[in-house]
């Protein structure tokens, strides 16, 4: 990186605020070409909103953007963002379900165009998969609706980095690793050092403070709306980064630290006199069976796309009906990975939110009692720390991990006994994760039983043991005193697991 170049992006000034809610105040940011700046705070901190201003996406308040050292307020938008050589990668991912992944490159690049276009799409975007993601498997004709959620992301990513007509200079990355597994997030992650190492300039957003610190070569942390620290990545560490993010004495502990659970001997449970809330027998492709215990964090690994969803949304199902080769005994709710697709009520407020799970209990005879909503959201509010002034605002006022926080409090604070979770913490802030854990260990002490599938290995590790996944059957099952990132990989790829 050169140190002395001049700036390619300058931010002075910039506020931004929705209602009563300021969201930037006043921020000040430079980038220079050659660098990868991470960016870092709390959720609500304002990191998604600054790069909105400065992928287009919103107008700024007041204040004042330059690019490469001229002035671009005036008339800034998503398409002269797009002609300077800025692009996005949004935390909520922004392509097209309805479209094939090559019509979806179309829309970011309207140079292909006439006759054969949508060959030639496909070629851009499937070769410039192949670089960042090799091995992907993603076709240019497949619905993106028909990909999972990782795959949509690389797709996105991909997108992104794609030139034609237009230059390439800043590509800004809001949790882009936040639905890969290990293996491919690490692609993505010395694909981004190349590009820096080659001129390119990027923005990473991350709650994975590991990536930041070997990712970024200078690190800029936000709190309500302000820039209140930068330095080099070199002069962080985990703990420094904690402090400086203002983030509870909690956080400073290790995401992956494992603690004891009630039982105490780290092995796969199963004695005499715990009794099984969930069972799944293998289907025709074999593989193990998966059992859950009252009171257990079981965990779902293995690379991202191997039938864990499709194992939640199947024990979802079977809740409280016949199902065969399942059997799930008890109320169930669902954390969803995909939020906008499968987790809030776009049009609804916080509060319903929150509730919609739990109607019953927010009724007297056959009418509903706000009064009785209004509590339930102000006191999960305050115990898991959602940010808004009030909860009667829209879901979509919230920052994206604040949406989660939201989906955390309808499912814990229903009346579930078991708690499915497709990859939940997608973009929520470490305090706050460590604020989740606490509530399902205290939860799973009470009883409860916990079914978590992650991409995260440092999440696993809170678990009473793992499963992991291959192919769309469990090929293996690691007590968690077994549990180490190299026994996960060597079950997801080889040919005779377990």
């Amino acid at each position: 990186m050169a140190e002395e170049a001049a700036p390619i992006v300058a931010l002075a000034g910039v506020e931004k605020s929705f209602g009563a809610v300021r969201a930037l105040a006043g921020v000040e940011l430079t980038l220079r070409p050659g660098e990868c700046l991470g960016l870092v705070g709390h959720n609500g901190a304002g990191k998604s909103t600054l790069m909105q201003v400065l992928a287009g996406t919103l107008a700024p308040d007041r204040g004042s953007i330059a690019l490469a050292g001229a002035e671009a307020v005036r008339g800034w938008s998503v398409s002269a963002a797009h002609r300077a050589g800025v692009r996005c990668v949004f935390q909520e991912l922004s392509l097209c379900p309805n479209l094939t992944v090559a019509e979806n490159a179309r829309i970011l690049h309207p140079a292909l165009r006439g006759f054969g276009w949508r060959r030639r799409a496909g070629r851009l975007i499937v070769e410039k998969l192949d670089e960042i993601f090799p091995g992907h498997g993603i076709a240019a004709e497949t619905p993106v609706g028909d990909l999972s959620l990782g795959r949509r992301q690389m797709v996105e990513v991909a997108r992104a980095f794609s030139v034609t007509d237009a230059p390439l200079r800043l590509v800004i990355l809001d949790e882009p690793t936040s639905s890969l597994d290990a293996s491919v997030a690490e692609q993505l992650l010395a694909f981004v050092r190349r590009f820096v190492a080659a001129g390119g300039s990027c923005i990473l957003i991350s709650h994975l403070l590991g990536e930041i610190l070997g990712t970024a070569d200078r690190v800029v942390v936000m709190r309500d709306g302000t820039v209140v620290e930068e330095r080099p990545a070199g002069g962080y560490d985990r703990a420094s980064l904690v402090a400086a993010m203002g983030s509870v004495a909690e956080a400073e502990a290790e995401e992956g630290a494992a603690f004891v659970s009630k039982r105490g001997d780290g092995g796969v449970p199963g004695e005499a006199g715990v009794e099984v809330v969930v069972e799944a027998l293998p289907g025709p492709a074999g593989g193990e069976a998966l059992r859950a215990h009252r009171g257990e964090i079981v965990g779902f690994g293995g690379l991202a796309g191997h039938g864990q969803t499709e194992m939640l949304l199947r024990l979802f199902e079977a809740a409280g009906r016949r199902h065969a080769g399942t059997r799930v005994a008890g109320p169930v709710a669902l954390v969803a990975g995909d939020r906008q697709a499968d987790g809030v009520f776009p049009l609804w407020s916080i509060a319903l939110n929150v509730t919609v799970r739990s109607l019953k209990r927010m009724a007297r005879g056959l009418l509903l009692q706000p009064a009785r909503e209004r509590a339930m959201a102000e006191d999960w509010k305050a115990r898991i720390g959602i940010r808004t002034p009030d909860v009667a605002n829209p879901i979509l006022s919230l920052s994206g991990g604040n949406q989660q926080k939201v989906l955390f409090a309808r499912a814990l604070g229903s009346d579930a006994e078991i708690v499915l979770m497709d990859d939940p913490m997608r973009g929520v802030d470490v305090g706050t994760k460590q604020e989740v854990y606490r509530l399902i260990r205290e939860e799973a002490a009470k009883g409860r039983a916990f079914l978590w599938y992650t991409t995260e290995m440092d999440e696993l590790r809170h678990c009473d043991h793992v499963y992991v996944f291959r192919a769309g059957r469990i090929v293996a099952q690691l007590a968690r005193d077994e549990l180490t990132e190299a026994r996960v990989l060597q079950s997801s790829f080889a040919e005779e697991a377990a």
